[in-house]
């Protein structure tokens, strides 16, 4: 029997978070690549993304023939584009002058996935990167990670959106973040809860 679905943030009505969220003013647009396990996935961040971000665009896939049609919308776009995503030749975001005028890409899987989706778009190759050196540990205490300084796809978004552009206030998806993280710890029994203190 499935659960009843908010019809606004689209989590379980129990777990609603439409009481967390709130919009972030930005003129970034944000584009998510994400990788198809993601999608149903109960912990995915990025579905949360929309609820606070004017400029987002989610597109799922992993090959090359899956993202035809964002390629060909984004070689008419006279903006930067940004991957970010830590590859041998990204330079750190904070060395990236600010622009409110913007393409902000983000792979959406594991470390192994992410690559992989790399690996199968050399097209991606073209735009340059930008990594993120947290000045925090991540809040995703709810999935594990084999990198220390591994971040949620909602984290490294808001991070890179802050960088490019120093105004926009981030907090509102962070808390929105945090809250999902808090009810999701709340609903596990507590032997379960304690593997992920």
């Amino acid at each position: 029997m499935s659960r009843h679905l908010c019809s606004k943030c689209q989590f379980p009505a129990s777990h609603c978070l439409c009481g967390h969220v709130e919009k972030v003013d930005c003129e970034t647009h944000l584009i998510i690549l994400q990788h198809p396990s993601e999608v149903k996935h109960a912990k995915n961040s990025v579905r949360l993304l929309p609820l606070s971000l004017p400029n987002i665009q989610i597109v799922v896939g992993e090959s090359e023939a899956d993202f035809v049609e964002l390629r060909a919308w984004l070689i008419t776009q006279k903006k930067p584009i940004y991957l970010l995503y830590p590859s041998d030749s990204s330079r750190d975001i904070s060395e990236t002058q600010a622009t409110e005028n913007a393409i902000l890409i983000v792979l959406d899987g594991t470390w192994r996935k992410a690559h992989k989706m790399l690996m199968l778009n050399p097209w991606l190759l073209a735009f340059t990167h930008l990594s993120i050196t947290p000045d925090r540990p991540s809040n995703y205490k709810i999935r594990k990670a084999s990198r220390s300084d591994s971040l949620s796809s909602l984290e490294a978004a808001a991070f890179g959106i802050k960088t490019l552009e120093p105004m926009v206030n981030i907090s509102p998806l962070l808390n929105l973040f945090d809250a999902m993280i808090a009810q999701q710890l709340a609903a596990m029994p507590a032997n379960v809860r304690k593997r992920y203190r």
